[in-house]
This record gives C-alpha cells, sequence and structure tokens, in this order.
C-alpha cells in the first residue's frame, strides 16, 4: 500500500487539487439534497442518514470514496448559516477568501507554541493583535478613565504601567482565543492574579460563561445585579460597588447573546473609576460594531476596560475559531509567563527567539490568525464595516416587518443585528413549539429568548446577503405554523 500524500511540502498543492475537487463537489451535493437551512427530519432522522454514510467508524480497511462520503453527508445534516432562513444564533456564514486561508492554515500546520513551528505566523499574530488591540483602545495619546489597575500615587508612570493608570500606553495587546467563553475566562484570570483574589459584578444579562470561570478559577459566586431593561443598571451598579468590599471586578456585556443590547457602558466606567473597580466587557457580539463609522458610537466607553472580548467568528465573517482579548495594560498578562526548556528555553529568548507560551493558557494552537489578517487585508476595515451596517440594516427592515403586521409583536428596535418577536396572543409554549416545528421540517433556523418573563422567537441576522424578500419568508414560515 502507498503512503498517503502530504498537505505541505514540494507535492503538496498537487496531492490537494483533486481531493479539493472532491470536498466541492460534495459541498455541493450535499446542499442540494439538504435543500434548505436545516435538514429536515429532526433529530433521530438526522442522525440515522449519518450512521449510514458513516458506517463502521473503525474500518480494519479504509475507503477511498471516505473524502467524498463523509463531507456530502455532513453538508446534508447540517445547519446552513449562508442560508438566509438559518437565523437562531451568532453562527455567521463565513467569507470565502478567510475559508480559503484556513485551508492555508490547514495544510501548512504551524503550531503556536514555539518560534521555530511557527516562524512567520508567530510575527504576523504579533503585528495583527496589536493592531487590534489599538483598534478597541485607540491611539497611544489618546487616556481614558482611571480604573481599579491604578498603581500607586507617586509611582512613576513608564511605558509598561502607563496603561494600568488610565492611559493607553503604545503596546496594548490582544491574545487569540477560541471564542467569547476563553477570551472571558481568561480576563477573569488575569483580575484575579494581578489583584491577588477578585469578585465579579455583573448584570443578569452576563453571559453564561462569566459564571462558569468563577467555577473554573475558583471565585466566589458572581455578584449578579438585575438588568431590568435587558441591560446592567448603573443605579443597581452604583449601590453594590458601595456596600462590597476588596478588589472588584465588573463585567458589562456590548452585545448581550438574547437581544444584542448593550450595557450603558460610558456609566459603568464612570462608576468603576469613582469606586476603584477593575472593568471587563464582553463585547463578543457587539465589538464587529468597531469596524462601522455608522454604528461604532454604540460602543463608546469600550476603551476604558481593562480587559475586551471579541469574537470574529460573529460580527466578522471568520470561520470557528476567532477569539481575541484585548489587554489595555500588557503587564496584566505576566503571570501567563510559563517555561518549558524544549519550547522557550532561556537562552533561546536571550538570543532573540520569540518567546510564545505566554501568548495563552494552550500549548499546541493552530495559527488562527492568517484567516483574520487575509479578511482585513482584503477587505479592508471599510469593508468589513459595510457587512456589519447590511445586517445591522436588515434587522431593522425585519422589526418593521414585524411591526407591521397585526399577527406579530415587536419585542424592541433592534441594537445591533438581532431581532425578537413572537406571535401576538400566543403562550409562551405556543413559542416554542413553532420554533420546534421549524426546525424539524427544516424549514427555518430561529432561535429563542426569555425577556419581560415572556419566551421570544430569535432572530440573528449575519448574512449580508439576505433579501427583504427572505425576511418575509421568516414571517410567513412562522404564521403558517402558529396554531389560531
Amino acid at each position: 500500500m502507498s503512503t498517503p500524500p502530504l498537505a505541505s511540502g514540494p507535492e503538496g498543492p498537487d496531492a490537494l487539487r483533486p481531493l479539493l475537487e472532491t470536498v466541492l463537489q460534495a459541498l455541493a451535493e450535499g446542499t442540494a439534497a439538504r435543500g434548505g437551512p436545516l435538514p429536515a427530519g429532526g433529530p433521530e432522522h438526522v442522525a440515522e442518514r449519518l450512521r449510514t454514510a458513516l458506517g463502521d467508524p473503525l474500518p480494519h480497511h479504509g475507503s477511498p470514496d471516505a473524502l467524498h462520503t463523509l463531507v456530502r453527508a455532513l453538508a446534508e445534516g447540517a445547519a446552513d448559516p449562508a442560508d438566509p432562513l438559518c437565523a437562531a444564533h451568532l453562527h455567521c456564514p463565513p467569507l470565502a477568501v478567510a475559508t480559503a486561508a484556513d485551508l492555508a492554515a490547514s495544510a501548512l500546520n504551524p503550531s503556536l507554541d514555539s518560534w521555530d513551528q511557527a516562524p512567520a505566523a508567530s510575527e504576523l499574530e504579533a503585528l495583527l493583535t496589536r493592531a487590534l488591540a489599538d483598534l478597541v483602545y485607540g491611539n497611544p495619546d489618546e487616556t481614558s478613565h482611571t480604573s481599579g489597575t491604578e498603581v500607586a500615587k507617586g509611582t512613576e508612570v513608564t511605558e509598561g504601567t502607563r496603561g494600568a493608570q488610565g492611559t493607553r500606553g503604545a503596546q496594548s495587546d490582544a491574545l487569540v482565543t477560541t471564542g467569547g467563553t476563553e477570551s472571558n475566562q481568561l480576563a477573569l484570570l488575569l483580575a484575579r492574579e494581578k489583584h491577588h483574589g477578585i469578585q465579579l459584578v455583573c448584570g443578569a444579562n452576563a453571559h453564561h460563561s462569566l459564571h462558569r470561570a468563577t467555577w473554573l478559577l475558583g471565585l466566589p459566586d458572581p455578584v449578579v445585579l438585575p438588568a431590568p431593561a435587558g441591560t446592567l443598571d448603573p443605579a443597581a451598579l452604583d449601590s453594590a460597588l458601595s456596600d462590597l468590599r476588596g478588589p472588584l471586578l465588573v463585567a458589562a456585556t456590548a452585545g448581550t447573546t438574547d437581544a444584542g443590547l448593550i450595557d450603558p457602558l460610558p456609566d459603568i466606567a464612570d462608576l468603576c473609576a469613582t469606586h476603584g473597580a477593575r472593568l471587563h466587557i464582553d463585547a463578543a457580539y457587539g465589538g464587529g460594531l468597531l469596524f462601522s463609522d455608522r454604528h461604532r458610537t454604540k460602543l463608546d466607553g469600550l476603551a476604558h476596560a481593562d480587559t475586551v472580548t471579541l469574537d470574529l467568528h460573529k460580527l466578522g465573517w471568520q470561520p470557528v475559531a476567532a477569539g481575541l482579548l484585548a489587554v489595555r495594560d500588557p503587564t496584566d498578562l505576566t503571570p501567563l509567563t510559563h517555561r518549558a526548556d524544549y519550547l522557550n528555553a532561556d537562552d533561546d529568548t536571550e538570543a532573540g527567539h520569540p518567546d510564545l507560551l505566554g501568548r495563552s493558557l494552550r500549548t499546541t494552537r493552530r495559527p488562527d490568525i492568517l484567516k483574520i489578517a487575509v479578511t482585513l487585508k482584503t477587505l479592508g476595515r471599510h469593508g468589513i464595516g459595510n457587512l456589519v451596517d447590511q445586517v445591522c440594516s436588515h434587522a431593522h427592515e425585519l422589526a418593521d416587518l414585524v411591526a407591521a403586521h397585526p399577527g406579530f409583536e415587536l419585542y424592541d428596535r433592534p441594537v445591533i443585528s438581532t431581532v425578537l418577536f413572537r406571535p401576538e396572543g400566543a403562550t409562551d409554549d405556543t413559542v416554542a413549539a413553532v420554533r420546534r416545528t421549524l426546525l424539524d421540517q427544516g424549514r427555518a433556523v430561529l432561535g429563542r429568548a426569555t425577556l419581560d418573563g415572556r419566551r421570544w422567537l430569535k432572530a440573528t441576522l449575519l448574512n449580508p446577503h439576505t433579501r427583504p424578500g427572505d425576511l418575509a419568508t421568516l414571517l410567513k414560515l412562522v404564521e403558517g405554523h402558529t396554531p389560531r
């Protein structure tokens, strides 16, 4: 039996070319067989078709058709975020250019745990993460609120301490993560290590990963404040910060998962400055607004945060994963320093070989930065901003259709690209049943959210190719499956 070809090296491109044709053909066939945003038949039917296609998962002898068979089966059984009727989650359709770049990353297979495994990729990551930190924190000479990371009075302001005193130093940085969950966990870890323990204060609207992070890190249960309008209440925060003692970390949200709402960031930053609390902003969803001239003012206050979660596999149109944690003061990253002689020996780093282990809690890391870099270089900030503007406009168009329809109730005008609505007069059970029926029929993929004590259908619009007719079709499907 001949040795299978490799993806890289001199013969890699020739080995990949026919396989790419196989993959593209299988994707086309699977998409056509699915015929909609989701496979029809519900979980059991989908599982049975996949089991049939897979057969023995560990055969004694392999099959030359396995690539075609399994890619086709996966495509047929996929939830397709590129279908305009697939609008349940913060699950974007990736750009073709980003996906092509991801193929190159997979073929070359750098591992970002030591320079000798990823010479160019490590430099690309360093350059782009600092540029993205600049996008979050602004120009080096801009100032922001003094926060709980303030150094002692009388301490000389150096380049390393400047960010800690509320002025963004030139070296603000960002780490590449697997997404919002890892970024939020890192933010809490860095806060805990800097202050030798921390008490998290967040709103009832905060992402669940923050709660899990306190558990993973052995921190006290978070102090959860009311969010009566879906956003953190500044008055409740002021009261809590006045009563609580010890190092405090306030977590605000710029783009809630349920409704895409943004906490009052400037007010929260002011309160953190007044009370000496550290500020983390989870902008996994809303961070993409930074690229939009039209919408970036919704993120006023973001630059006051000590750490910021970003997630470009949401409003960035990247294949999973493409998360980031921006850090205003790079000295906060010191606790991540770690030594393994075979990866970052002291004499190597002293000789000028970059130390990559302090860039993540993970050891092996793929170069997810490549697809982000290719996308930004291809489209530019203006091009990404146009995509952001388009999906936000689509959300307003859907909200207009809902508001004008006598059979539907609109929760509120969208802040980003999420629209909550429900059939007029329907019970919560009916809302849930309509959603499941559309899922099982493979007709439409809508999410669900509970606000104001009621259950809502959630449309998260992340497809810039969505047309007004698609939005009307979505409402017709919901209307047609709502019992009267």
